[in-house]
């Protein structure tokens, strides 16, 4: 048998062909390949837990999150926010609260609420009869999954590191911060066929991180992103606006 040979970087790159130049598009949108000495392995491979960057490989740390959300997918951590009675239902009333804590006044929330229920509540009902409260199940949260989506999630709630770091990598030109104007280039280049459904979720969506994280400078941060994903973001800014309110800053 012959020995292992050690790949070189540019042997890597020509196994890896991302690109071909009868074919512009597979040119101006370039797929994510981890740097030779990353500690992100498989990047193709559905993390359930873990929202596993090449910044991030082991997710967020911060106060032991990953191991204490072990239990949970990283969808389902990215809800576990707007359930503060933990029951793994989701209210109108706590939408409503969640997203007022997160800086969305009174008619932004109101308009959250009748979004995320009106489109969501039924696929994750355990029987087929409709709810009349229009609750969100998080144990059947996997099955709000939509189409012309960055592919992050998967259907099963996982989280796809090779389909995160795309964003930025195929839309971004591999910067670790994202604007408005790549999102709008992001939202057209993941547009399905036939999808209105999924063309709006997709932009209500990044709408509602820019309103949210709403940078000074116009940038959105990716590891900011990546804990909208995972929901940890969602405590720091809810904590952050109390701290500021309590100092008379709102």
């Amino acid at each position: 048998m012959a020995p292992t040979m050690r790949l070189s970087l540019r042997t890597i790159e020509d196994v890896l062909i991302r690109s071909i130049r009868p074919v512009p598009i597979t040119i101006k949108r370039k797929p994510f390949v981890a740097r030779p000495d990353s500690n992100l392995r498989n990047a193709g491979t559905a993390r359930a837990y873990v929202a596993a960057t090449e910044d991030k490989p082991y997710g967020t740390t911060h106060r032991d999150w990953t191991r204490n959300h072990s239990h949970q997918t990283v969808l389902q951590q990215h809800c576990e926010f707007f359930d503060t009675d933990r029951d793994d239902i989701i209210w109108p009333q706590d939408t409503f609260y969640g997203f007022h804590k997160l800086g969305f006044g009174v008619l932004l929330s109101l308009l959250a609420v009748i979004v995320v229920h009106a489109n969501l509540s039924y696929p994750t009902l355990p029987s087929w009869l409709p709810d009349p409260f229009f609750r969100v199940y998080v144990a059947n949260i996997h099955k709000d999954k939509h189409g012309s989506d960055t592919g992050t999630y998967g259907n099963e709630g996982r989280f796809v590191p090779q389909k995160f770091e795309d964003i930025f990598e195929k839309y971004a030109n591999g910067r670790n911060w994202i604007t408005l104007w790549d999102v709008g280039n992001m939202l057209k280049g993941q547009r399905c066929i036939v999808d209105p459904i999924g063309w709006g979720g997709a932009l209500f969506e990044w709408l509602a991180t820019y309103l949210m994280l709403w940078p000074d400078d116009g940038r959105m941060m990716k590891e900011d992103i990546r804990g909208i994903y995972d929901g940890s973001i969602f405590y720091k800014i809810a904590a952050r606006r109390a701290s500021n309110r309590a100092y008379g800053y709102e």
